[in-house]
């Protein structure tokens, strides 16, 4: 559906994609909730192949293989961590969606899935981080013609339905 990402709830690990999106820490070395769900489906090779890549800044992403996940690729997305909103926040999870679709141009992909960035452990705003999801998954669906799937994969249906409001509301 190009210019327009879907919102789905379920398991990111499970899709067959180009490349799923992890909401990684800045170490890359796996963490909690999609982070360590994604470290596990993928198994030791990733974090063998993140331990060579030196971390990542917040609101920036790098990729690696998917080893054992279904998704050829991960690309690993630094969040910020939410603290009210007047430290730059809302910039840098836009920039991490940047990141992760200059990324997916380079690599030549043409399905991504992202978690929802920030919005567990990090405590981002579940409404307004979906609002600049939603926005910059269109700006680079409509930027980037080779690119022919967006999903948004919400951890549950209440999350899926925020995203499906953002979606509407774009």
């Amino acid at each position: 559906m190009a210019g327009r990402p879907q919102a789905v709830a379920g398991d990111i690990t499970r899709l067959s994609v180009d490349a799923i999106v992890n909401a990684a820490n800045e170490s890359l070395l796996g963490g909690g909730g999609v982070d360590g769900a994604i470290h596990r489906a993928a198994g030791p090779e990733l974090l063998a192949h993140c331990q060579t890549l030196g971390g990542c800044p917040t609101g920036q992403a790098k990729i690696t293989p998917g080893f054992r996940l279904p998704a050829r690729h991960v690309i690993h997305a630094v969040g910020p961590v939410w603290h009210g909103g007047d430290r730059g926040e809302p910039d840098l999870l836009a920039s991490c969606y940047r990141h992760c679709f200059r990324l997916a141009r380079e690599h030549g992909l043409r399905s991504l899935a992202f978690p929802a960035i920030s919005c567990g452990v990090y405590g981002y705003p579940h409404a307004a981080a979906a609002h600049i999801a939603v926005a910059e998954c269109r700006h680079a669906l409509e930027d980037n013609p080779d690119l022919e799937q967006v999903l948004l994969v919400a951890f549950d249906e209440a999350m899926a339905n925020v995203l499906r409001q953002a979606i509407s509301a774009a």
